[in-house]
């Protein structure tokens, strides 16, 4: 894909989704951290669901500090891997008090090296928390940004993240990455896109091989008759 195609690319989406934002309720860089730390595998709208309670009895990363590891992991059950990253957790938070102050660290090196926090988390969180322009490349912006052609179908999670910043203006990377999320996660889905009504078929292999067998797929009923015969 050149500038030209992903300009227009863009614009289309920021019309889909002109209100496209982060989905996690969070209050605070901290906050968001958590909220980060909880949705890997896992919808956002279970985890807005845990932290609307987990938020109002932990307040500081002392406070998850100041009760038992099962206490916390009961807390956050609903959570996928939730013993996992119940410890990661605790051990960030020791982590913050010790090293920064009990403050999240601004730079992206240094969240990186906090427990349960990768690459993906560190740019959403520079991002959303500090206005630091960033692509953060989950599985929406994965899959979309290969079923568009901005990145090829083998490419890693990172290779995905360096094409998109060379073709998207760093002063849009972070509204892309929220747009693209909203366009994967309500149009452009894993399972059952809407191909049928996306003003971006024409940029997407999968979406015009997908409209081409369903045009070649004879109807039901057809089919019911000719089984009956």
């Amino acid at each position: 894909m050149n500038a030209a195609a992903m300009r227009q690319t863009l614009d289309t989406i920021a019309e889909m989704f002109p209100d496209a934002r982060c989905e996690l309720n969070h209050r605070n860089p901290f906050e968001l951290v958590i909220a980060v730390l909880l949705s890997a595998q896992c919808t956002d709208e279970t985890v807005n669901k845990v932290t609307a309670s987990l938020f109002e009895k932990y307040k500081t990363p002392q406070d998850y500090l100041n009760v038992p590891l099962e206490e916390l992991e009961n807390d956050i059950r609903r959570i996928g891997l939730f013993r996992n990253k119940a410890a990661n957790i605790q051990k960030l938070c020791r982590i913050l008090i010790d090293q920064y102050g009990g403050e999240v660290p601004r730079g992206h090196e240094q969240l990186t090296g906090l427990p349960g926090v990768g690459r993906k988390t560190a740019n959403v969180v520079v991002s959303n928390a500090f206005d630091v322009p960033a692509i953060a490349v989950d599985t929406h912006v994965e899959r979309v940004s290969k079923r568009l052609g901005a990145a090829k179908p083998d490419d890693s999670v990172l290779e995905v993240e360096k094409k998109l910043m060379k073709l998207v203006p760093r002063d849009e990377w972070t509204i892309t990455h929220h747009r693209l999320i909203f366009f994967g996660r309500y149009h452009c889905k894993a399972q059952n896109p809407k191909c049928e009504v996306c003003p971006l078929l024409e940029r997407c292999k999968e979406g015009k091989a997908r409209m081409k067998a369903a045009l070649r797929k004879p109807p039901a009923n057809k089919t019911k008759r000719s089984a009956a015969t």
